[in-house]
């Protein structure tokens, strides 16, 4: 195990039906460099990941939105699935961990359709950045530039297209991380 993030504490931001690998992929990279990972949703006890369309593991969940302290997380991830991802955009206490975060400069680590909360959050007018394909309208709607592009960095924003790119997604989280 690598040490090049202990001390630094990453919050995964899930409802059910986050894309199961855009959790796991980036977690087991960041445990692996040393850092603290919690899974944070709306509601105690576990949340299911997915498969792409088809129920899969549970997780247990190690703070609630509402329950969580906005200062004691160095980065926050938030996997897509359109399932989750559509819950999880219009649910005020993720909103403010989203802002919160990016009003500190703290990295803001996001994959395919995770990019829907920055979009409800209005943290997306000015900033370049990638998703899945289908969510390039809602980017360039709220003001963003969408690329298609494995990974973008833009200031404190890191985003990633899908599941393939979660290589380059996890260097460029991991590089952040250890500034």
């Amino acid at each position: 195990m690598s040490a090049q993030l202990n001390g630094k504490r990453v919050a995964f931001l899930v409802t059910d039906g986050f894309e199961q690998v855009e959790l796991t992929g980036p977690l087991e990279a960041l445990k692996s460099s040393g850092a603290v990972v919690d899974v944070l949703s709306e509601k105690e006890g576990t949340v299911r990941g997915w498969n792409h369309d088809k129920p899969a593991d549970e997780f247990p969940v190690d703070a609630t939105f509402e329950g969580a302290g906005l200062d004691l997380y160095d980065a926050l991830v938030l996997p897509g699935g359109v399932q989750n991802s559509d819950t999880i955009r219009i649910i005020p206490a993720a909103q403010k961990l989203v802002k919160s975060h990016d009003v500190a400069g703290k990295p803001l680590a996001v994959i395919c359709h995770g990019a829907w909360l920055l979009v409800s959050s209005g943290l997306v007018s000015g900033k370049r950045m990638t998703s899945y394909k289908t969510l390039q309208d809602d980017i360039r709607n709220a003001g963003g530039t969408w690329v298609d592009e494995e990974v973008v960095v833009d200031g404190n924003l890191i985003t990633s297209r899908q599941p393939d790119d979660i290589p380059a997604f996890n260097e460029q989280l991991i590089k952040a991380l250890a500034r």
